[in-house]
């Protein structure tokens, strides 16, 4: 299931994806990063930057605001505080990359390539503490990452259930550590999300209809006007959960 939907998401990505600026070679965002200084941090918003190698490179609080980093790869890559706002990171490579509080907010991250073989190694994973994904789209496998403090409101991590010929294409967080996440007005229906850590987690008025939280810990998290229809709360720990009882789609409510 994991090598279709790879397969066909590629299929998709690349079929709408625009061609590469070959005006822009991996070289001159080096001699930008080479040139920034604190005060003045790399401008590369709006950059064509797709399929470049821009592993380990040092883009701390750079502007990439707009790029296109369509199938650029970013191992190593230190994005911490990066502006990222509308990039298009659709099937970027970002093993072992710093978004440590970068900004997303409306990007693309479709298909992220998170790992050299199909099981997510913990010595591969990046990092995505305090980043900002409002409003971003997001079907990736995001699985046993360090997500906490994260801002994914109004998010779109939902499936699109117009577009699964071929296998459910979703996001998946199994294992993450989402303590004290932003999921306020996010969409994560049918999202994957066993045994994830979502303890003070903000999930008011969330859409997870049909989303898998089996076995996780909401302790302490917020369901005000969340949309529970059909999700699997099964093992999931709902100590001190704020506004259970208007949580759509849970009778009778239960806690644990």
């Amino acid at each position: 299931m994991k090598t279709a939907f790879g397969f066909v998401l590629a299929l998709v990505v690349l079929a709408t994806s625009p061609c590469r600026g070959a005006d822009f070679t991996a070289e001159q965002v080096r001699r930008i990063l080479a040139a920034a200084s604190p005060d003045k941090p790399a401008d590369l918003s709006g950059k064509p930057l797709e399929s470049l190698d821009l592993s380990n490179l040092d883009f701390k609080r750079a502007n990439l605001s707009g790029a296109n980093l369509f199938g650029a790869k970013l191992v190593g890559a230190n994005l911490a505080g990066a502006k990222l706002s509308r990039a298009k990171l659709d099937l970027a490579w970002i093993m072992r990359a710093n978004f440590t509080n970068a900004d997303l907010s409306d990007a693309s991250l479709l298909g992220l390539v998170v790992s050299s073989g199909l099981d997510i190694s913990p010595a591969e994973a990046p990092v995505f503490r305090g980043a900002n994904f409002s409003g971003a789209r997001i079907i990736a496998r995001l699985s046993r990452f360090d997500l906490s403090g994260a801002n994914f409101a109004n998010a779109k991590m939902g499936a699109d259930m117009k577009n699964q010929s071929m296998g459910l294409m979703r996001a998946d967080l199994s294992g993450s550590n989402l303590s004290g996440a932003n999921f306020s007005g996010a969409d994560l229906s049918r999202a994957l999300l066993r045994f994830v850590d979502l303890t003070g987690a903000d999930l008011s008025g969330a859409d997870l209809t049909g989303a898998d939280l089996s076995g996780a810990d909401l302790t302490g998290a917020d369901l005000t006007g969340a949309d529970a229809t059909e999700a699997d709360l099964g093992g999931a720990v709902l100590k001190n959960v704020r506004g259970l009882e208007t949580v759509k789609g849970l009778s009778p409510p239960k806690r644990s």
